[in-house]
């Protein structure tokens, strides 16, 4: 391992809190500084795992943002901070393997991508403490990287995955909605569309409905999901239901 002496470990609770706030506010320029002032705090301070936790934070934002350049940086500087830390075959290690696999593969990095999905599935699989969320969240972004290199059989058997773990979670609805809408990708692409409409038809009107469900929180999250699923939405003819989405993901935000 490579600590320093002395270390000023970073408040991450404190951090955090404050970064959803900005995100509340769709604020990613705030976002962005907030977490690049910590960044530099946490550098000086010698605090190797708080440097973690804002670089897997950082390849989220630049993510979102769609900057590149940005994203795949703070990847490999994240996976690069795993093997000062020495952690192996740990949950950080494999949430930071889904992180960075997350941000190259929506930046066309598949093959490097799929490789970290499959470092990190064997320690979220065997691990008694792995949450059904964090399995959804690899299951799910490894399907869609699987039906980027047209393994289809394989995509679907971890979409089926993905659902099974996040009705396991509260307010998964959320989730299992959106990976509906891949679903609907990975038919469209695979059949051809005048083949996988009637399939492509029930899975946006599930998808649906599960953003309509009575029990979620009408939160920043739920707008950010309104807003990834209304595109989708748009393409395959909802287009009311997108509209009516984007204006609630924009009520939510103006209201924060």
């Amino acid at each position: 391992m490579d600590f320093p002496d002395r270390v000023r470990p970073i408040p991450q609770r404190r951090v955090v809190e404050k970064l959803d706030e900005y995100m509340s506010r769709r604020d990613y320029a705030g976002a962005e500084r907030h977490l690049l002032y910590w960044l530099q705090e946490a550098r000086l301070g010698g605090d190797l795992r708080g440097e973690l936790m804002l670089r897997n934070e950082l390849v989220g934002h630049y993510r979102k943002t769609g900057d590149r350049e940005k994203a795949l940086e703070s990847a490999e500087a994240a996976l690069a901070l795993i093997d000062r830390l020495d952690f192996g075959g740990t949950i950080s290690a494999a949430t930071t393997f889904v992180n960075a696999a997350t941000a190259m593969s929506a930046f066309g990095e598949h093959e490097r991508a799929l490789s970290l999905f499959e470092k990190a599935r064997p320690i979220y699989e065997s691990a008694a403490a792995a949450e059904p969320q964090l399995l959804g969240g690899l299951y799910n972004n490894m399907a869609l990287t699987c039906a980027a290199l047209g393994r289809w059989d394989e995509a679907q058997a971890l979409y089926d995955r993905a659902v099974a773990q996040m009705e396991k979670v509260p307010g998964g609805a959320l989730e299992i909605a959106i990976t509906c809408l891949n679903r609907a990708d990975l038919l469209a692409a695979r059949d051809g569309m005048e083949a996988a409409e009637p399939a492509v038809f029930d899975l946006c009107e599930r998808a649906v409905a599960l953003l309509d469900g009575p029990e979620l929180v009408h939160d920043g999250y739920y707008a950010f999901v309104c807003e990834k699923c209304a595109p989708t939405l748009d393409y395959y003819g909802w287009f009311d239901d997108a509209r009516r989405l984007r204006e609630e993901a924009r009520r939510i935000y103006e209201g924060a």
